[in-house]
């Protein structure tokens, strides 16, 4: 579903200071992004997001193949981090109308710690928080962020994950086995 004619917009850099944290997220300092990515990561506060429309389908986006980590592969509605200073639910609403030009109420679900390495570019290592919305808004994607969208039922998805799992970033397929088991995913 790629827009003929998408938004193309930087929004976040690789100097951007991100928020390093401790394993129960209490602040600790602050870090580039650049650095926070390199070699096997620094733990620092993310978040992700996952919408639902009234069909109960979920938005996924394709990440840009531009992107440092995992460019071209297919996540949740929308992942980023907070920024020095900046609350979660500041965050979580800047970053959607950032790469998706929509807005939604969230409901924050739970937060964990998660590791994975890339390659030699680097790595993800995030105390990560999630949040569920709704909406039925079609997003207006940036292209600087996504390469393509789509609504998807999630048993489809489900199906779609155990056949090709390595189309899908690593804290997604953690995130929506979650989401699964805990009864927030209804299909």
């Amino acid at each position: 579903m790629a827009d003929p004619n998408p938004r193309y917009e930087t929004v976040s850099s690789e100097s951007e200071n991100l928020i390093l944290v401790d394993e129960h997220d209490q602040e600790i300092g602050s870090i580039s992004k650049a650095e926070a990515h390199d070699g096997h990561g620094t733990l620092h506060r993310a978040f992700s997001i996952f919408l639902f429309n009234s069909k109960g389908e979920v938005l996924l986006q394709k990440r840009s193949a531009e992107k440092r980590l995992w460019g071209g592969y297919w996540s949740n509605t929308c992942c980023s981090h907070p920024r020095v200073g900046e609350t979660l639910d500041v965050a979580t609403q800047r970053r959607l109308q950032d790469e998706l030009g929509i807005t939604a109420e969230l409901e924050h679900v739970y937060h964990f710690i998660y590791q994975a390495d890339f390659d030699e570019t680097g790595a993800e290592h995030e105390l990560c928080h999630v949040y569920v919305g709704r909406t039925d808004e079609d997003p207006q994607p940036n292209a600087a962020e996504i390469e393509d969208w789509r609504w998807i039922a999630p048993d489809d998805l489900t199906a779609e994950m155990k056949a090709n799992r390595q189309a899908f970033t690593p804290w997604f397929k953690l995130e929506w086995k979650r989401l699964e088991d805990e009864g927030f995913v209804v299909p």
